[in-house]
């Protein structure tokens, strides 16, 4: 089948493919069982164990919440419950779970098989549960270690529960687990992840001390909002970019993409419903606590939403939706797009973390509550957030920093590289009396009055919502906005707590302080707030983050603007920037060297295989395409001149597409040898990338879409935007 046909068939397949129909859980009586009646059914967490007796399960809380050390017998206890409760339920393996620095997740799977006296047994006994040992010099490490430096460590993290994954012909039971190195390095997400949940904790604990709060343990809780694109699987495998980056390196765009605004929020398609359906389903009996759906802004975009969990919790249930996302759209003859920007001119896709801090007995420190400028712990934890977010603004920005995400950072959709706060106009307006000295009063409206009797009246939020900003305050929550779609969460988020975590230390000192000195709790709040947002107001914006004042604002402001992967990731090495987390025991040194050394890799070689595979692509699909018409036109033109017939019209063609097609020839090879020519040392190779070869690429997509838009549709191999964006 020539490759011609073969996108009409894609075509063909995509407009006749079946709803997928599931049969979902039915109790005795026919009735469609609960969501409460089926959920985290493929679990096992120690907390609601009916295995575990309830002094056990204490005593495991007590542990994950403190620095008291798991015991091999309490460990015991734990692993023959999870082996008797996966038996159950069919499972022949299990496999420590964890999320190296590539950031997806990997397993290796061990059967339960055991011998004993010359007899099979099924096993897992307490050491298996708590330590592994995979080979750590095959994943990414900087170069921190030789090949031949094999051994690295895994290590359960109780505090995640454990989770049983299907195939056709078995189960796995995963355990959430840890990564290191055989000398204790870090080489993973999780570690230090947990390592600043610690250090979170005890600096808001210390803090809740000094004004007279105390409780044993404080968490961050984050919900994070996972945008992506289902595009049907056969215009998928027709475009070798799609397979081989993620997203489309050229394409014309459509007359009609999102300018309505018709998509968002919009009707469901059946097929997409029916893929929703059974996504929520699975992630159910997973735990993953799905709460939201609905389309995208982007025609073929789509949003999904979980309820809030504890930070690492929530990490690992984000890397969850993921393959599940995967792994269901493939039951749906779709393939799901995680990258920041897979159509270029339309929405991309970011994941929205909501980030909050609340006490074991789950008091909301980011709570306003009804009169948020009479609420000082509020307004001091607020203030401590908005300086961390100020000190530390750039090490945020290099933690979402990549290839994929540069495409949307700044674009229509997403919020700039510049990392300001937005706190909505009420807290805007009690900072600003706070740091001028004078006594706020509020003139808001507290309800809405909707004129129409059939509408009840509406009770009015204390902050609007403004999408423009990469951090901004929700109601009770912050929500950090320029994390990429298909990044691991894991490394903003340790980032984040940790600039939180040492500001909270120092609320701490001088609060206790000016207390020592006869001050009250309350007065003592007041001064460092006060402090903290006299120094920081710099930071907050609530204005259009997208308009080029804003750009020039920020400068003004000694914001930085790093605009590119290349220019964010040396931050990991410069120690005046990771000191904070260096003395919070969150990172080491040389952990972040080696995040700056695998990530900055990782960088060069994506951006190096889209350029291959845009040559490839140009080489293969482009130019045949343009020879093909212009023989057909040629042709047009030879027989009008032998029957004199003017060829004005078609030599003009000619004449646009011919030029079109020498002037991408020509930055096809400048591209190629450009390639060739890149320096050994990655950070160097690393700006040369961003600033010479990704804007050369761009004039190559550009130079391809207007010869798209000029070649007849038939002649065109490749899936265009509108197959794979409206053709479901």
């Amino acid at each position: 089948m020539s490759a011609k046909n073969e996108r009409f068939r894609a075509r063909n397949l995509a407009v006749h493919r079946p709803e997928r129909k599931v049969e979902f859980p039915k109790d005795t009586d026919g009735r469609h069982l609960r969501i409460s009646e089926y959920y985290g059914k493929n679990i096992f967490d120690f907390r609601t164990a009916k295995e575990i007796p309830e002094s056990v399960k204490k005593e495991l809380i007590s542990i994950a919440n403190t620095n008291k050390p798991l015991t091999k017998e309490m460990a015991d206890v734990v692993a023959k419950a999870a082996l008797e409760w996966a038996l159950s339920r069919g499972a022949t393996h299990y496999c420590h779970w964890f999320q190296p620095l590539t950031g997806n997740t990997a397993e290796k799977h061990d059967s339960f098989l055991d011998i004993k006296n010359g007899e099979a047994i099924e096993n897992l006994s307490a050491s298996q549960l708590m330590q592994g040992e995979p080979d750590a010099s095959s994943f990414p490490n900087g170069g921190s270690r030789s090949t031949f430096e094999a051994r690295g460590y895994t290590s359960w993290d109780l505090t995640s529960p454990m989770f049983l994954v299907s195939g056709t012909n078995g189960k796995t039971l995963c355990i959430p687990t840890a990564f290191i190195s055989y000398t204790g390095q870090a080489l993973d997400i999780k570690t230090p992840l947990l390592r600043s949940e610690v250090a979170l904790s005890n600096a808001a604990c210390r803090f809740l001390k000094a004004i007279g709060q105390e409780t044993t343990h404080v968490q961050s809780n984050c919900g994070s909002e996972q945008e992506y694109f289902l595009v049907d699987k056969a215009f998928f495998y027709a475009r070798p970019d799609l397979v081989m980056t993620g997203r489309t390196l050229f394409g014309s765009l459509s007359a009609k993409n999102q300018q309505l605004d018709d998509h968002y929020f919009g009707d469901i398609s059946e097929r997409v419903m029916s893929f929703m359906q059974e996504l929520d389903f699975e992630l159910h009996k997973l735990g993953v606590p799905s709460k939201t759906r609905h389309n995208e802004v982007a025609p073929g975009q789509y949003e999904i939403a979980p309820i809030f969990d504890r930070t690492n919790v929530a990490a690992d249930l984000n890397q969850i939706l993921m393959s599940t996302l995967s792994r269901v759209a493939h039951k749906h003859e779709f393939e799901v797009l995680l990258h920041e920007k897979p159509f270029a001119g339309i929405n991309g896709s970011g994941k929205h973390l909501n980030w909050s801090l609340s006490t074991v007995e789950g008091d909301n420190l980011l709570n306003p509550g009804e009169k948020p400028e009479e609420n000082y712990r509020f307004l001091t934890v607020c203030s401590a957030v908005n300086e961390a977010v100020f000190r530390h603004g750039g090490m945020i920005r290099a933690a979402i920093a990549s290839a994929g995400n540069d495409h949307r950072l700044g674009a229509n959709e997403a919020p700039p590289s510049i990392i300001s706060t937005y706190l909505g106009d009420t807290l805007e307006k009690i900072f600003s009396a706070i740091k001028e000295g004078k006594t706020f009063t509020s003139d808001d409206e507290c309800t809405m009055d909707l004129m129409a009797t059939q509408l009840a009246n509406l009770s009015k939020d204390n902050t609007d919502r403004n999408r423009t900003s990469p951090f901004a305050f929700t109601g009770n929550k912050f929500e950090l906005r320029a994390c990429g779609s298909e990044m691991a969460i894991g490394l903003p988020l340790s980032i984040l707590n940790g600039a939180v975590a040492e500001v909270l230390n120092e609320t701490a000192d001088k609060i206790e302080k000016l207390m020592s000195s006869g001050k009250s709790s309350e007065a003592a709040m007041k001064e460092v707030t006060k402090e903290w947002v006299t120094h920081s107001y710099d930071v907050i914006f609530n204005g259009d983050g997208y308009s080029d004042e804003w750009i020039v604002e920020a400068e003004k402001r000694g914001l930085p603007n790093l605009k590119t992967t290349a220019d964010a990731l040396p931050l990991f090495m410069d120690k005046k920037s990771t000191n904070f987390l260096f003395e919070q025991k969150i990172y080491t040194q040389d952990e972040l060297e080696t995040r700056f050394h695998v990530l900055v890799e990782r960088y060069n070689v994506i951006r190096e295989i889209e350029f291959r595979t845009l040559i490839e692509m140009v080489n293969q699909h482009v130019i045949p395409a343009v020879l093909h018409y212009k023989k057909e036109l040629g042709s047009v033109i030879r027989m009008q001149k032998d029957l004199s017939i003017e060829s004005s019209v078609e030599k003009s063609i000619y004449k646009k597409i011919n030029y079109a097609t020498e002037t991408l020839f020509t930055r096809v090879e400048n591209l190629n040898n450009s390639i060739n020519e890149l320096a050994e040392d990655d950070e160097k190779r690393s700006h040369t990338i961003a600033e010479t070869l990704m804007p050369l690429s761009e004039e190559i997509a550009e130079l391809c879409n207007e010869i798209e838009e000029m070649v007849p549709d038939q002649l065109w191999t490749l899936p265009k935007y509108y197959d794979m964006l409206f053709l479901r």
